[in-house]
Order: C-alpha cells, then structure tokens, then sequence
C-alpha cells in the first residue's frame, strides 16, 4: 500500500477486494471504460486511460476510507455504510442494484422463539454489532425486562453455525436465497434492514469533475440495463394514444415520415426507451393500436 503515498495526481477509488461484490464491481468497471490491469497480490492497479487509482479493500473498509480518509470514490454494501456510521461522512452517489440482500435475526426453526422481542436479554451473535446493538437497544427500551442488556457478541465467518454451536439463542446475518440459513436449521423472524451496493463519494472530493464523470458513466450503464430502445411508425393522428404506451424515460422522440402522395396519410417515427421487462406487452399493445414497424435494440450503454 506504499503505492498510495505516490498518487497524488489520482483519484483514489476503494472497491471490493473479494466477496459477492468483487465480479459485478469489475464488470461495472469496465461498462464506465475504466481499464486496469490487475497484477496477483496487489491490491493496487492504476487506470490506463483515466487519472484513477483503484484501490481493493474489505468492503466493511471501504466507507471509513471514503468517509474519513483520501479516497474519493468508492463502491460498498449500504449495510457496511450504517455499520460504519459514515452515512454522515459520505455522499451516497447511486443504488447500483445488485448484491441486494438482507440483514436478518434469525434463530433456530424447531425453537418457540417468533419475535424479536423475546430476544431481549439473550445471547446474539453478529458480524454486524453495532446495527444489532442499535436494534436491540431500541427493544431494550420499550421492554417490560427492561433491566435485561442483551448480549451482542462478533463473529467473522460462520455466523450461521452459532446457535448450532451453542454460543448464541440468534444471530444476525445478511441473507441472499436463504438456503444456507434453511441448511443451518434457522428460520428469520425480522429484517432489520434491506441493503445493496452503493457508489459513495467523499463529501469534499479532490477531484469532483472525475468523481461526476465517473457518476454520469455509472448512471449510464445502469440505464442501458434497465431500458431497450423502441422504435415503431404510427399515424399522426394516433399520437397521443401511442406515447400514452411509450412515453419514454423522460419524453419520446417523433419525427415526421416523407409522405409518397399527397393523399397518404400522415404518418410518424416515434423513438422511445422502454422499461424491458415491460417491453413485450408494450409492443402488444402497440400493434392493437395501430403502430406499425416496431423494432426494438438493445442499449449498450448510454448517458441519462
């Protein structure tokens, strides 16, 4: 890490080293055309077409370093954020939309345990203590055992073998499908928190413009995922009822069709972004209303 004290003309980004969040960060990467060459065991690579450090780090790392520390950028679960209390220190640029899961209390399915209340005063383990800390605080509270303090204690890995072990009555986890949570014989009876990848950003960034480029490139790419592009010909006179289907992500482009004879009628070319799991009953219900010529293309990348 020596390498960060001679970066001073680079925007430092923190990202994830490893983990669930490491290959969709690189792919995200490389749709905002920030090229890097990784080299084994260095956690460092710098950017060969931009003034950009990519620096890999433990995702739970990652907000004290945007938050408090140089770099500028940086890609984390909004999990990790409010368990590092940077939600103050850091600007949350963006909802990436992938890695989501959820942070749950979970506890043994054959036990008489169902809500979170009956938790108060018992043994919890977590590799998120301070937001299971915060929870139980809250319970603490308003409980009728109100002199019980509930025991939160960490725990790196394995988190879901702690009650089988007979070191905790429940635990606090994130959960994707679940299935390793069924596996270990637990049951959720509580979300505490839905939580995804976040880009955030210093709240003062040495370089802001590289940070807002970097920002646009990333909504981009997001868009060009969610949206296809749909074009189709319709009669003028049936306009508003078409862009009552295809009103486009902020408007639909229409431009006028050359007409062969003066007696044809009328007719437009009408260019719109369509949601695309929507698309197939939008082009349904183009056809019945009389467009004609609908194609639709993929977006490979774009800027919103």
């Amino acid at each position: 890490m020596d390498l960060v004290n001679h970066l001073p003309d680079r925007l430092l980004f923190a990202v994830p080293k490893k983990g669930r969040l490491y290959e969709k960060c690189c792919n995200l990467l490389q749709g905002a055309d920030i090229q890097f060459r990784r080299s084994n065991r260095l956690d460092i690579a710098l950017s060969t077409n931009l003034p950009v450090a990519l620096i890999f780090l433990p995702a739970a790392d990652i907000p004290i370093f945007v938050g408090e520390g140089n770099c500028d950028l940086g890609i984390t679960g909004l999990d990790q954020i409010q368990e590092a209390s940077m939600l103050d220190h850091t600007e949350d640029l963006l909802d990436l939309n992938f890695g989501s899961c959820k942070l749950q209390i979970q506890v043994p399915a054959e036990g008489d345990i169902t809500t979170p209340e009956q938790l108060v005063g018992k043994k919890i383990v977590s590799s998120f203590t301070k937001l299971s800390t915060n929870y139980f605080k809250s319970l603490e509270k308003v409980s009728d055992e109100s002199q019980l303090t509930t025991s939160i204690r960490y725990v790196g890995g394995s988190v879901e073998a702690s009650c089988a072990l007979g070191v905790a009555d429940a635990i606090v986890d994130l959960v994707e499908s679940g299935e390793t949570m069924k596996a270990a014989g637990l049951k959720p009876i509580e979300t505490i928190l839905q939580t995804s990848a976040h880009l955030i950003s210093s709240k003062n960034p040495k370089f802001p413009e590289l940070v807002e480029i970097i920002h646009q490139r990333f909504e981009g790419i997001l868009a060009a995922q969610k949206y296809v592009l749909c074009n189709y010909n319709a009669p003028r006179r049936l306009l508003h009822d078409v862009l009552s289907i295809t009103p486009g992500r902020r408007a639909a482009t229409v431009s006028p069709l050359e007409k062969h004879n003066p007696e044809d009628e009328d007719w437009v070319a009408i260019s719109s972004m369509v949601e695309r799991k929507a698309i197939g009953d939008k082009m349904d219900l183009l056809k019945k209303s009389g467009a004609s010529d609908i194609l639709v293309f993929e977006i490979s990348n774009c800027r919103v």
